[in-house]
């Protein structure tokens, strides 16, 4: 005597037809499951092989908008002492903000000068390892604030460029698996209900 047979719930109520060996034929599956499927594997080995990428970018964006808030990029206050035209020559702001950092001699270590004329200074930020930022004021190039930056590290975390500048494809990459992912999951929400309706 034969054990019966089990089929799984999914199978209950269905007929398998039968080969002419006497072996189930396969399943046939309708287009609309095959993408169905497609849709499903896709969202799971996408979300599955870009978790990492993609909540990294997720939790130095939320910082970078709130940068200020946590003190990652100073911000001092400061009145101008004089009107922009009165402003001392970039390379003469440049210099000074190297000597109140300490600094050796090197013009490329300035990575860049973010001038503000409506708070009356310039940010002269240095590319060595503390990313130093000074600020001084355009007037009379005295320094206002000499600190580090803190949202450097998360700027080029969140962009991929702290590994390297090939790393940051994997932060593109990132964006377009996000993409397949909104739209197999609506998919997977939506497909569902149209066939039902």
């Amino acid at each position: 005597m034969s054990a019966p047979t089990v089929r799984p719930p999914a199978d209950r109520g269905r007929t398998t037809p039968e080969r002419g060996d006497g072996r189930p034929a396969p399943r046939v599956r309708a287009p609309g499951q095959l993408l169905q499927r497609a849709m499903f594997y896709a969202h799971l080995w996408v979300g599955v092989l870009f978790t990492v990428v993609l909540l990294v970018v997720a939790v130095t964006g939320i910082l970078l908008n709130h940068k200020r808030g946590l003190g990652l990029m100073p911000d001092p206050e400061h009145t101008p002492t004089a009107p922009l035209a009165a402003a001392l020559p970039i390379a003469d702001l440049a210099e000074r903000a190297r000597l109140a950092a300490g600094l050796p001699a090197d013009a490329s270590l300035v990575d860049r000068m973010d001038v503000r004329p409506d708070k009356g200074f310039v940010k002269v930020r240095f590319d060595d390892p503390g990313w130093t930022e000074v600020t001084v004021d355009l007037a009379s190039g005295r320094a206002i604030h000499v600190g580090q930056r803190g949202d450097v590290f998360m700027e080029q975390l969140h962009s991929g460029e702290l590994l390297g500048g090939g790393w940051v494809l994997l932060t593109d990459a990132a964006a377009v698996a996000l993409v397949l992912l909104l739209g197999s999951g609506y998919w997977l929400w939506l497909a569902p209900r149209w066939r039902r309706r």
